[in-house]
């Protein structure tokens, strides 16, 4: 399945070239775009059950699945689906108007949570929203990522105790397609 994620992230040309600014900040000569591969219903199967499957080898416990707005919530609704747990949406910001909720879905204290992000870069932003379950009295048990830029998120992320699991890492994606990433 692995496999057939990586030609589809190349074959829908997912990996863009050029100047682009990342949501970190930081500058690249590269972009992967997750969120075209993810409006494929094939590809949200894939990964969904390649997160339920590795979560389920690493005998990781949970409750429930996460993901921060915007992209990571296609892959928690179909990750969701497929191992039949309940959602939550963690919001950048908490809603100005109605019950003015930061999380959609209902969080529990001792709720375990395995949260999941479409890419990550330093993972700044799969790190706020781990901060926002936590401070809501859920456990993040584990962050799962479809492509993982290998730019410092997962040492970020274990610095502040989580672990990350990426299903690609960019080296593999470069690899597969045969080319650079400098």
């Amino acid at each position: 399945m692995k496999e057939e994620l990586i030609k589809m992230i190349i074959d829908e040309e997912c990996i863009k070239f050029g100047r682009f600014i990342l949501t970190s900040g930081k500058e690249s000569n590269y972009y992967i775009d997750i969120k075209k591969l993810i409006t494929n219903p094939r590809a949200l199967k894939i990964i969904a059950r390649l997160i339920a499957k590795k979560a389920n080898e690493l005998g990781l416990q949970y409750d429930k699945v996460a993901g921060p707005e915007l992209g990571a919530v296609p892959i928690a609704t179909a990750l969701a689906l497929e191992t039949e747990k309940p959602l939550l949406i963690v919001r950048k910001k908490k809603k100005e108007y109605g019950t003015g909720k930061q999380i959609e879905g209902e969080v529990r204290p001792g709720d375990k949570v395995l949260l999941v992000e479409d890419v990550t870069t330093t993972g700044g932003s799969v790190l706020r929203a781990a901060k926002i379950l936590k401070e809501n009295g859920a456990e993040v048990v584990g962050i799962f990522v479809v492509v993982d830029r290998e730019e410092g998120a997962k040492e970020n992320i274990n610095k502040e105790g989580y672990y990350l699991y990426p299903l690609i890492v960019v080296s593999e994606l470069f690899e597969a397609a045969d080319v650079s990433k400098d």
